[in-house]
């Protein structure tokens, strides 16, 4: 995948590494989440968990900007330092093959099937197994997501 500064990046770097996976944008009422994904970065990381923010404008238009701005957006509004990618869609003809696998598992509590909105969650395990899959308005820092994150981390 591309990163949000342009260069590609293997999603093979994280093998052994639990996954946070968000689909996030910068003018959606829930934009705020940005924070508590980071507050999971830093308090999973050494654990782990690797959290990896894709910007997506297929709902709402609610992330116009490029990726320049994007950056700038998350850095200085919510101190965002964990991995970025360019902006991509999650649903339709032109969905990233990433999302492409990611909404065809049989997922729980939020099951398989297109993504609904900003900032749906998946949590891969370190085995690289789609271990949850959480509805765009499940906080990130809620006990649901924290608890499934320390049963990947193990």
């Amino acid at each position: 995948a591309k990163t949000i500064d342009g260069t590609e990046r293997s999603l093979g770097e994280y093998t052994g590494k639990a996954l946070l996976i968000a689909n996030v944008a910068s003018q959606c009422g829930l934009t705020p989440h940005y924070a508590g994904l980071e507050e999971l970065y830093k308090n999973f990381g050494g654990r782990g968990l690797v959290v990896l923010g894709f910007p997506c404008n297929q709902f709402g238009a609610q992330e116009p900007g490029g990726e320049a701005q994007i950056k700038t957006f998350c850095e200085t509004r919510y101190g965002v330092t964990f991995p970025m990618f360019a902006k991509i869609d999650v649903n339709g003809p032109t969905r990233h093959p990433l999302y492409a696998f990611l909404t065809a598992q049989p997922t729980q509590p939020d099951g398989p099937g297109d993504i609904g909105w900003n900032f749906a969650k998946f949590l891969i395990d370190r085995s690289g197994k789609v271990a949850a899959r959480f509805a765009p308005p499940t906080a990130p820092v809620s006990d649901e997501i924290v608890n499934a994150i320390e049963t990947a981390l193990g």
